[in-house]
């Protein structure tokens, strides 16, 4: 009887051992996961930053050329303060991702109407400091692109790791909640339209 109690006592010491292991473990990956889309949105954030700092310079060439445009300059300098507003740090929530994406919509469609602009003033687009700025904000634009990929693959791989079993039990637990993807805006997959 004592020598069953004695094998008890470890079989039980053993599973708590074997059960702490596991927590720890997956405790640990999903630490990784979040940190991991933390890093992406960042990424995200950093290359939204780098086409808002091309903006200003874009924009003062195209004033050179074109100034009675000034409603186009004017509303392109606005909504880059509105996304800096907007800006934060920390993964925003689906409510957060939702208007910082609308205000990421509207700069670029108001840099599509600014390079639409461009193209009625021959001597702007012959411009070799336009045409730098226009080269860098496309470049910036494919940036973009990878990055809200790249944050999206991580918001995945966090979210599949929170929803699996057994670590489904332990995440909510511990208060990790799914996050948001950056969803595409309505009509992105029709080419946008440039009138002269």
């Amino acid at each position: 009887m004592v020598e069953l109690k004695r094998h008890s006592g470890i079989a039980f010491a053993i599973l708590v051992i074997i059960s702490g292991i596991f927590i720890i473990f997956s405790y640990n990956n999903l630490i990784t996961l979040d940190e991991n889309t933390a890093a992406k949105w960042s990424d995200v954030e950093v290359q939204y930053q780098r086409r808002a700092d091309l903006i200003p310079n874009l924009v003062n060439v195209v004033k050179g050329y074109a100034s009675h445009e000034k409603e186009t300059l004017e509303e392109l300098t606005k909504l880059r303060a509105k996304t800096f507003q907007l800006s934060q740090n920390n993964i925003p929530s689906a409510d957060q991702l939702k208007q910082f994406d609308d205000a990421q919509v509207a700069m670029t469609a108001a840099l599509t109407r600014l390079i639409a602009v461009a193209e009625n003033y021959p001597d702007l687009k012959a411009n070799q400091n336009f045409l730098e700025l226009q080269a860098q904000l496309e470049g910036t634009e494919n940036r973009i692109a990878v990055a809200r990929k790249d944050f999206n693959d991580a918001v995945k791989a966090f979210n599949t790791s929170i929803r699996r079993f057994p670590n489904n039990c332990l995440s909510s637990l511990l208060g990790f909640e799914s996050k948001a993807y950056l969803q595409s805006q309505s009509g992105a997959a029709e080419a946008p339209q440039i009138a002269f």
